[in-house]
């Protein structure tokens, strides 16, 4: 049994205790480091920024940029674009989508430095509140935008869609590779699937689509 004298201490007080005294002696036991590495760091941050040129929404932008900047970031950070959005962050939800030479791309999973000289269509370049796009109009129309906040990688990742099939692209889901490709209700889900919509408008979104591509058609 304890004495009334003994002083008593808790388990975390004796965990912070010990791990306290483990980085004290960790510290004075370490060697002094010498004055040239401690100088490296500043010298080698220096590095890694790079130089590059973006043309956004036919608009050229000189950047200087730590050369680990994500393209979304790039233009969210650095360009003040917001309307490309940022979501998983992992290429996942695909909120971030923007065209990149005519191809669509999730933001987040590139480098800004590997597309030095690029032309980038963000939401912004699509259209505005006074002229919209017309696949921009079909999701007013059909109630395809919700809360909103996937909606401008929606909007970019149809726009490509549209023109992939333009092109005569196929898909997974596309029965024969040397056909043109037909926007139906499967193809466009297989095409449109890397865009994640958390409010559920996916029939919505589709029915906007399809107006726009018919009319297009």
């Amino acid at each position: 049994m304890d004495s009334p004298t003994t002083p008593l201490i808790s388990r975390r007080d004796a965990l912070l205790a010990g791990a306290a005294t483990a980085a004290a002696i960790s510290t004075s036991s370490a060697p002094a480091a010498p004055a040239t590495a401690q100088a490296a760091p500043a010298a080698s941050a220096a590095g890694f920024r790079a130089k590059l040129s973006l043309n956004v929404n036919g608009m050229a932008h000189a950047l200087d940029l730590d050369t680990r900047t994500t393209l979304l970031d790039a233009l969210r950070e650095h360009l003040q674009l917001t309307g490309t959005k940022k979501g998983c962050d992992h290429g996942q939800c695909g909120a971030c989508t923007v065209i990149v030479d005519g191809r669509r791309i999730n933001s987040c999973l590139t480098l800004a430095v590997m597309h030095d000289g690029a032309q980038v269509t963000t939401i912004e370049g699509l259209g505005t509140p006074q002229n919209m796009h017309p696949l921009q109009a079909a999701f007013v129309r059909h109630d395809g935008y919700q809360c909103g906040y996937c909606t401008p990688g929606q909007i970019c990742s149809a726009v490509a869609v549209i023109d992939e099939v333009r092109r005569g692209i196929p898909s997974h889901v596309s029965a024969d590779l040397t056909a043109r490709p037909i926007l139906s209700a499967e193809e466009l889900r297989e095409r449109m699937s890397g865009n994640i919509c958390r409010c559920g408008a996916y029939s919505n979104i589709v029915e906007a689509i399809t107006e726009v591509a018919g009319s297009k058609a």
